[in-house]
């Protein structure tokens, strides 16, 4: 099981989220954490750089897979709109 870390911008715009969209991508990354490189649904790979998006509703989540740390780290966590910037 990984574990689950985010950066200070990430967790402040959680922090500043309602509680139920919160909570579901707290709920999606520890179901992540168990098997990173699973199945999941509303998960891909980027294209451009590494790392992998979740998506939770309008909200996306960005973050990368630290193999050698056993941990996930959360990039970002924007609007639809604005994460790819």
């Amino acid at each position: 099981m990984f574990k689950v870390t985010y950066k200070k911008q990430a967790e402040r715009v959680l922090l500043k989220l309602p509680d139920n969209v919160a909570n579901r991508i707290r709920q999606k990354m520890a179901i992540i954490a168990q098997d990173p490189y699973g199945q999941h649904n509303n998960v891909t790979k980027l294209k451009d750089r590494p790392g992998y998006r979740l998506r939770v509703g309008d909200w996306r989540v960005i973050y990368k897979i630290l193999d050698g740390q056993v941990r996930i780290l959360v990039v970002k966590i924007a609007p639809r709109g604005s994460v790819y910037r």
